[in-house]
């Protein structure tokens, strides 16, 4: 079912016809798929089973995903980055890790002209849900929607705004401490999205709300090569860094594979890898995202330096060192580690320590060392000006 502030607009014909020929959908309009017309006489959408067995879904026959960006003048633009992958057998190699999707409910972010998608269907799910941003692909989707009558949704607007704890039925939620729902997330994501939109949903699995409201809701989701690295990085290695903290305390983080680049069309300069992630039961860090998230931040503010002078970005100028060297004395860390050699056991020491030193003084957690530094390069401005003034009278 479509979320309710959604309106449903029945999917036209599934005679292919030129975006052009389409009509304009306005952002945020929801489609629901019909039963197919062309396909009738000539594909079935099923196998046929042996008596008392459910037979399995299978796509009709259907236009090559290449055939759909020419049938659609679809051009990948840069400034969304955009890559298209055309190969069926790694799109559904990226479908294989997510787990079991027989009989799940899915949510595609980004599915352009559908390549993924075809894989999610052909893994017998029960319920498909499509989110787009770029217009230019959903008449492609739409006759993907009529080939599986009644299993795919597509909605056109922002993942980055979508209200996700009402993407589902209610029915499917479970309790946290139990196994996964049957729900997952997949998707190949634009570069220029996928770490806010990781960082996002971190926070929504902090605090159990957004796509994780059902509960311990999987995640396969496509990230530069780099990033990838990062998100799964021990501690010690070069490529550890915020984003290893932030993802590993709340998730069991999984690097799956990855695919070059010449893979996509257009090629991107990076190399991209496939990641699956499966929120944990009990967080690492058991103190608030925020609180969580600027003391990560802080520590690696000065990544090549020892940990102790990003630590003291969390003080004001005024019992900086003092109460730095409070943090980590208490703490058990060791000040002259690098920022990229500190366990999540001491990330762990490091934020209950704060937290209690925060409790102590409240003003501690609203502090910002950014704007302190912007306010005496303000201060410092006023008084040259103020000089200069002088001067020029005298």
């Amino acid at each position: 079912m479509p979320p309710r502030d959604m309106e449903p607009i029945t999917a036209p014909s599934s005679r292919m016809r030129p975006y052009g020929d389409t009509p304009r959908q306005r952002k945020d309009t929801s489609f629901s798929g019909s039963a197919p017309t062309a396909h009738r006489g000539r594909g079935k959408s099923c196998r046929m089973a042996a008596p008392g067995k459910v037979a399995a879904f299978r796509l009709p026959p259907l236009p090559t995903i290449g055939d759909i960006i020419k049938l659609y003048r679809l051009k990948a633009q840069k400034q969304l980055s955009q890559n298209f992958l055309l190969d069926l057998r790694l799109t559904d190699k990226i479908v294989k890790h997510a787990g079991n999707l027989k009989n799940a409910h899915v949510c595609e972010v980004g599915p352009g002209p559908g390549g993924i998608t075809r894989s999610i269907l052909s893994a017998g799910v029960e319920q498909l849900l499509l989110i787009e941003k770029d217009a230019r692909f959903i008449p492609g989707l739409q006759l993907l929607s009529e080939a599986a009558p009644g299993k795919v949704h597509i909605v056109h607007g922002d993942i980055l705004t979508y209200k996700m704890e009402k993407a589902f039925p209610k029915h499917l939620k479970k309790s946290w401490e139990d196994e996964p729902p049957g729900i997952h997330i997949i998707g190949n994501l634009p570069f220029s999205v996928s770490t806010p939109l990781i960082i996002k949903w971190l926070e929504n699995v902090s605090k159990k709300d957004g796509p994780f409201i059902y509960g311990r809701t999987q995640m396969t989701l496509t990230f530069q090569k780099e990033v990838a690295e990062r998100l799964t990085a021990n501690p010690g290695g070069k490529q550890r860094s915020r984003l290893s903290i932030m993802s590993q305390h709340l998730c069991t983080v999984e690097n799956c594979f990855v695919i070059p680049g010449e893979a996509f069309v257009p090629k991107p300069e990076v190399d991209v890898a496939v990641v699956h992630f499966t929120p944990l039961v009990q967080p690492k860090i058991e103190q608030p995202f925020e609180l969580v998230e600027k003391v990560v931040r802080s520590v690696f503010q000065f990544r090549r330096k020892y940990c102790f002078r990003g630590l003291e970005t969390l003080f004001p100028e005024s019992g900086r060192l003092k109460r730095t060297e409070q943090l980590m004395m208490t703490a058990n860390v060791d000040p002259t580690l690098r920022p990229f050699q500190l366990s999540m056991s001491q990330f762990r020491n490091l934020c209950n320590t704060y937290r209690k030193m925060c409790d102590e003084d409240p003003s501690l957690f609203v502090y910002n060392y950014r704007e302190e530094l912007k306010e005496k390069k303000t201060r410092r401005l006023l008084k040259s000006t103020e000089e200069t003034e002088k001067e020029n009278e005298l």
